[in-house]
This record gives C-alpha cells, sequence and structure tokens, in this order.
C-alpha cells in the first residue's frame, strides 16, 4: 500500500533534499511524497520544483482542510515557522526536528544558545508536535560532542549534516511502521550515501 508522506517547510530546502533523495533510495515502501509551504518565494518550493515531487503553496488558512482532506500516513515539519493549533495536529500525525537534545534548548536558535552555554554534548531530536513548543514524544536523538577547540562554524554545520541524516531514516522508519534504533543510524545512511557524509559509518 502506498504511504502519503507531506514534509511542511517555510525557508530552506536542504532537509527536504536529504529526505527525498533517501526516500528515493529505498524500495521497502512506495511512498507519495508531498512539499507544502506557508512562504510563496521560498527556497523550500524552488528545490521541490527542482526535485520534481508535488509541492504547492499553502497558506496557513488553509492547512485545516487541505490536511484534514489529504489522509496523509505522516506530516514531517522542516523548518515550518509558524504554529499549528491543536484543531490542525488533530488531523495526522505529526513530527518535527529540531537541532538540540530536547529537552534543552527549546525555542529558536539553539544551536547558537547551546553553543554559547559552553555544553559539551549537544545533538539533534526528533518528536512528535503538540501546542507546547518543542514539546511531545521524543522519537529518536543523537548526540554531537563539543571539543574545547570546536568553533561554532564547525559545530553548526555538523548539527546540520547530522539532520541530513538522521530525519531521513526516522521518517523512513515511521512509513514502515517501525521503531526507530541507534543501529539504524550506525549503519552509514541505509546504503543511499557515498560514504562521504559525517557520522557515516561508511569511511
Amino acid at each position: 500500500m502506498k504511504k502519503k508522506l507531506v514534509i511542511m517547510g517555510s525557508n530552506s530546502g536542504r532537509n527536504l533534499e536529504a529526505v527525498v533523495n533517501y526516500l528515493r533510495g529505498s524500495d521497502s515502501v512506495d511512498i507519495e511524497i508531498e512539499a507544502l509551504s506557508d512562504n510563496l518565494n521560498s527556497e523550500f518550493l524552488q528545490k521541490s520544483s527542482e526535485l520534481n515531487i508535488r509541492h504547492r503553496y499553502l497558506p496557513p488558512e488553509e492547512n485545516a482542510g487541505y490536511l484534514g482532506a489529504g489522509d496523509f500516513d505522516l506530516i514531517a515539519l522542516s523548518g515550518y515557522s509558524r504554529e499549528l493549533k491543536p484543531n490542525i495536529l488533530e488531523l495526522g500525525r505529526f513530527i518535527n526536528i529540531h537541532p538540540s537534545l530536547l529537552p534543552a534548548f527549546k525555542g529558536t536558535d539553539a544551536i547558537a544558545r547551546a553553543f554559547g552555554a559552553g555544553v559539551k554534548v549537544s545533538g539533534v531530536t526528533v518528536h512528535t508536535l503538540t501546542n507546547e513548543v518543542d514539546g511531545g514524544k521524543i522519537v529518536a536523538q543523537y548526540p554531537v560532542l563539543i571539543g574545547n577547540l570546536t568553533h561554532f562554524d564547525e559545530f553548526e554545520e555538523q548539527i546540520r549534516q547530522l539532520e541530513d541524516i538522521l530525519y531521513p531514516i526516522v521518517i523512513l522508519k515511521i512509513l514502515e511502521d517501525k521503531v526507530f534504533d541507534f543501529q539504524d543510524l550506525l549503519g552509514g545512511c541505509g546504503g543511499n550515501c557515498s560514504g562521504e557524509c559525517s557520522g557515516c559509518g561508511r569511511h
């Protein structure tokens, strides 16, 4: 049975590209991908077009009608900047990716705040969406160590690379009706990369 995935974003298309390329490399489940953005001129929609996936501009006031009628199996947020009200969250299964080890550093500028606080371990979290900012059940986490000589730019890039690795794997596991396990990540991107990505395990 075909699974229906929606990815919602407002600006950058980075996570979108990582997710789409990973899922296209998997033959475990038939997936229909659609991208929705509240920003008509976003890089997110431009990247959707380049990736040749179904996409559309969706004003927030149309979320309820469109998502309610779509019968989507999973709705994954990727840099979506607007709050989704409880009545919207009741329409499907929503997940989000956040650049910290929740519950630490909820909200905006999490990468900069973690680095500025001097923590030695941060990371990435995938969680279910609730009306609490970066609340909800934690689905998956993975750490990034911050060395004494690590520059902020290096740390930020490590977080972004980890997002691009972790999110696609978690999304696929959910669509396969499976539970994410650390071995899924340590095994190295599911065989869908060249082995050059950070933390891949295939170096």
